[in-house]
């Protein structure tokens, strides 16, 4: 019996003579000249042929690369937020501090988190992600066990600030990451599922932690206690499988056949995507992220909306209490706010791929935030303020996903789109500072007016009039480019140093 002929598992048909002679295998494109396109696979092949296989790999990537992401984000989020649930299961009494030192816990979180993260995506470029976000979810994971065995604020206060630590590369990690497997138009809509998993922790966390905290007394340890001891432990469990789950970029990534790795790099090439070049580190794509802009405003409007997730998402549990239910009540009534923005995400994330209109989907779904906010600020029914809840949870989560998604898509080469992600969510997240210290147990007789103005302000300042800003001056310069205004820029300059440009290049035009 003869050898079984090797087949393509996307095309579903033997490799021709030339096929065979053309791949090239793992790590094998740091051989090729910048810009360059590695050989074509599918040479040959018809118009629809082409588009089958396309979806094809497309559907492989989705399931090898989005489940997974989702969970780690998931358990993320539940991480370094169940400590609101934990304030409702007895963790400021069991510590017997006050609510202004467990604020001062919420903040320091946030200081360590946003001075690593522009080195984080450095890093895992440098590391490979296989092992960068196993190694980094095992050691938050072990710090989240730990913190269920705090006794005091010192503990509670050193176990914050290294959670915050050991959790910063993944959420600019992973969006860096995805950003250099698709295409502009096809990042949105993953971005916006992954995020979603964000406002699925709110949900399942509520639950959860609803579930968790009547094993009150169980081991001589509080219920707050357990909340944060089984989610670390599942966290460092997840952390070890991802070993094998977590994969490396495109030209490395082993569960890719040859074949496949030259149709990912061709893509992102066609899509002229830099990320799909193989670059060393030079600190001249650092300070090119510095001088740049879209850097800063992009980070403005970023912590327009991560200031009020971070508020929202901290003390909705504390927030819905105050409208007078119970602690396990206001667990579970947390829940469908989360949900309904999770739904909303993925729906925005979709809309504005196909439309190429980030800033409008941020404008237009911010007002719902502005609104909810308002409602928060000035209705005293309960059933009034908890529809404000709604509103605000799907005014801000959209805009997450969205505004990283534009900051990827008008951000070329693959360190300076790792490092200005890195910035961006660095500066967003060290905002979170702000969100800890804006609701006050003080100002629960008065509604958290306080807290509600804060958030509202933000919605409306920055990441609604951050959005028209940037808008304006994106689309007055695509209007320059398509007018040839900066084409005097490249004179004289060969294809490879115009390539090399990125998003400076004259025939680049920004996603609005």
């Amino acid at each position: 019996m003869g050898v079984p002929e090797k087949r393509d598992s996307d095309s579903g048909h033997s490799p021709s003579d030339d096929e065979k002679n053309v791949g090239l295998d793992a790590g094998g494109f740091q051989n090729l000249g910048h810009g360059e396109l590695p050989p074509d696979p599918d040479a040959g092949l018809s118009a629809e042929e082409r588009a089958i296989i396309d979806r094809r790999l497309l559907w492989k990537l989705d399931l090898r690369l989005i489940p997974w992401l989702c969970l780690l984000y998931l358990i993320s989020f539940l991480d370094r937020t169940n400590i609101g649930n934990a304030r409702l299961a007895g963790l400021e009494d069991s510590l017997n501090i006050t609510p202004g030192q467990f604020n001062a816990a919420l903040s320091l979180f946030f200081v360590s988190y946003s001075l690593a993260e522009p080195l984080t995506n450095v890093l895992l470029k440098r590391l490979r992600p296989s092992i960068f976000i196993p190694a980094i979810m095992l050691l938050w994971g072990i710090c989240m066990t730990l913190m269920g065995l705090c006794t005091n604020f010192g503990g509670l206060m050193a176990a914050r600030f290294f959670l915050g630590l050991t959790e910063a590369g993944l959420f600019p990690g992973i969006n860096y990451y995805l950003s250099c497997w698709y295409r502009r138009d096809e990042f949105g809509i993953r971005a916006a599922v992954f995020f979603s998993a964000a406002a699925v922790s709110g949900s399942f966390g509520g639950l959860l932690a609803a579930a968790i905290q009547n094993m009150d007394g169980i081991g001589g340890l509080r219920g707050w206690a357990w909340i944060f001891i089984l989610e670390g432990i599942v966290t460092v469990l997840v952390g070890i499988a991802s070993f094998w789950m977590v994969f490396d970029f495109p030209d490395l990534a082993t569960f890719l056949s040859d074949v496949d790795r030259q149709r990912v790099i061709r893509r992102l090439k066609a899509d002229q995507q830099s990320s799909a070049e193989h670059e060393e580190f030079r600190m001249e794509y650092f300070w090119a992220s510095v001088k740049d802009w879209k850097t800063w405003l992009s980070a403005v409007i970023y912590m327009g909306c991560v200031s009020p997730l971070y508020a929202f998402s901290l003390f909705l549990p504390t927030i819905i209490n105050g409208l007078g239910y119970t602690s396990t009540r206001a667990q579970l009534l947390s829940v469908p706010p989360y949900a309904a923005a999770a739904v909303l995400t993925v729906a925005i994330g979709y809309l504005a791929d196909r439309t190429h209109q980030r800033g409008l989907c941020n404008l237009c779904v911010s007002i719902f935030g502005i609104v909810g906010f308002a409602m928060l600020l000035s209705a005293e029914s309960p059933g009034v303020q908890y529809a404000g809840t709604f509103l605000g949870a799907l005014g801000i989560y959209p805009c997450i996903a969205n505004t990283i998604t534009w900051v990827s898509n008008n951000t070329e080469g693959v360190y300076k789109r790792g490092v200005t992600l890195g910035f961006v969510i660095g500066w967003g997240n060290l905002n979170g500072v702000v969100s800890s210290n804006i609701y006050f147990a003080k100002d629960k007789a008065t509604g958290y007016k306080v807290g509600h103005g804060v958030v509202f302000a933000y919605l409306t300042l920055f990441l609604t009039g951050g959005s028209a800003l940037q808008y304006v001056l994106l689309k007055r310069e695509n209007a320059k480019r398509r007018a040839g205004e900066l084409d005097h820029t490249v004179a004289g300059m060969s294809a490879k140093e115009i390539e090399a440009l990125g998003d400076t290049r004259p025939n680049f035009l920004y996603t609005l």
